[in-house]
């Protein structure tokens, strides 16, 4: 794959913006490199404070870019004086009332600016959607680039009639513990064996109408059908029935995933360099990784946003302790809801021969290293593709947003997953663990896993579905 012979006078010029969270960023950035790498110029947007933030974690040169891929930024209006806490609501709110102006500027700006093509599209994160007034002012194209499986943008799209229907929020907090939740929601089409949990869950922590996350993100999937299309990072037989109903209902839709295969596809080095990491990856364990035999390690990591409580970590670390499995897993300092992630000297002692810690690594690689097993995972969308391309079975924890769909998918409809309660206990990880790593049903999952990893492969290759969307996307909508 090779760029397309073009001057950059007459380049496309995509601005691509994601929401400024790593599991946003970095899909989106993936996208803009398989763009870039079809022809176009990108201007990638990030607001001042990441900017300053992948700076600091991955070196002052890190987003010098190159000449047709560059990076600017807006303002995200938030005041981080005094230890202010940055809350995802607080982020969203300021997202909604302030950003539309500056990002309107910019587009002024590149515009005006003869050093570079002229906008002729804008490539927007499927929660950023005050961007399509922007579009619509500068009379440009918007594609609206949704993150999420496509089964978890069904979630999303089903809120507004949940509502009505008086189903959310919930009228008060014994929702979460009475049985509830496990409503079953029967009247979705492309949809099955789906409960109100599996429902994203902003709607379900809340008993507030007015909460800002539950108008937030009302307000983005109301927003959607103005997109002049929505692109998902995922591919057609994965998720065909929830597909072609959201077809059927909302603007073009384009699968293109897996992008992370895509892009390994590339082979112009340049594009090696531009990274958008917010977090500082530690490479050492990778060389751990090699002294280690194929699929006898279990990968732990539960995100970039992922909060438990301490005793959560607690029934974790015994859970897998006294699996007697070797691990390795990923503890953010900020782990830890109140407190520092610090496990006991007990623990580590019981484990010290069998287990590698790390604040953050390059995921993809670990999870296609020969030596990882499976995957003790918060269900993210970044993280459950990953691993269905590593052909790597998973143990499913869901925190927040629509986790719970992809869990519910991976164990229910891949049958590469299973699911940990939500209230977690160490005798249950520690039997999920075993089963996973050495149980009947774990080799099961592994060679279902397989089957999913190459189907993945398939959908990218010249003549898959992924691949030929992708051309499709650009020429009847980017161009």
């Amino acid at each position: 794959m090779a760029p397309s012979p073009l001057t950059t006078s007459n380049k496309p010029h995509a601005v691509c913006i994601p929401f400024p969270g790593t599991g946003h960023i970095n899909p989106l950035l993936k996208l803009a490199k398989v763009l870039y790498n079809k022809g176009f110029h990108i201007t990638f947007v990030h607001t001042e404070f990441n900017y300053n933030r992948i700076l600091e974690s991955q070196g002052p040169d890190s987003l010098k870019g190159l000449p047709d891929f560059i990076f600017e930024t807006i303002p995200d209006c938030l005041c981080r004086s005094n230890g202010a806490v940055i809350t995802v609501a607080t982020l969203c709110d300021s997202i909604d009332k302030n950003c539309s102006v500056p990002f309107r500027n910019l587009i002024n700006r590149l515009n005006n600016n003869c050093n570079v093509p002229p906008v002729s599209c804008i490539v927007a994160d499927g929660v950023m959607s005050f961007t399509l007034d922007v579009a619509q002012e500068f009379c440009i194209p918007e594609v609206l680039f949704w993150t999420t499986s496509a089964c978890g943008f069904m979630g999303y799209l089903q809120v507004p009639q949940l509502i009505r229907d008086d189903l959310l929020p919930i009228k008060d907090l014994s929702c979460v513990t009475n049985g509830y939740l496990e409503t079953t929601i029967d009247w979705v089409p492309g949809i099955e064996d789906i409960r109100l949990k599996d429902i994203p869950s902003f709607f379900l922590r809340t008993t507030d109408r007015n909460d800002i996350m539950v108008n937030y993100n009302v307000k983005q999937v109301e927003q959607a059908p103005k997109a002049s299309a929505i692109v998902l990072n995922t591919f057609d037989e994965l998720e065909k029935d929830v597909i072609n109903t959201i077809q059927s209902k909302l603007p073009p839709i384009y699968t293109i995933g897996f992008l992370h295969l895509l892009v390994n596809k590339i082979s112009d080095s340049g594009l090696d360099s531009i990274e958008s990491n917010l977090l500082k990856e530690d490479l050492d364990c990778l060389k751990w990784l090699d002294s280690k035999k194929e699929n006898t390690v279990l990968y732990v990591n539960f995100g970039s946003t992922t909060v438990m409580t301490p005793q959560h970590m607690m029934e974790f670390a015994w859970g897998l302790a006294n699996s007697k499995q070797t691990f390795f897993w990923i503890i953010r300092p900020d782990l830890v809801s109140g407190d520092s992630a610090i496990l006991p000297p007990e623990f580590i002692i019981e484990t010290k021969e069998r287990s590698l810690f790390a604040s953050w690594c390059p995921q993809e690689q670990v999870l296609n290293h020969p030596s990882i097993g499976g995957f003790l995972t918060h269900s993210g969308w970044n993280s459950t593709i990953e691993s269905i391309s590593s052909g790597v079975p998973m143990i499913c924890w869901p925190f927040c947003g629509e986790q719970q769909m992809n869990c519910t998918y991976s164990c229910r409809h891949w049958g590469i997953g299973m699911e940990i309660d939500n209230n977690v206990k160490r005798e249950e990880v520690e039997s999920l663990v075993r089963e996973l790593m050495e149980g009947k049903k774990g080799k099961e999952m592994k060679m279902k896993a397989i089957e999913w990893k190459q189907k993945a492969k398939e959908a990218v290759a010249p003549g898959g579905s992924s691949y030929q969307n992708l051309d499709k996307l650009i020429k009847e909508i980017l161009l």
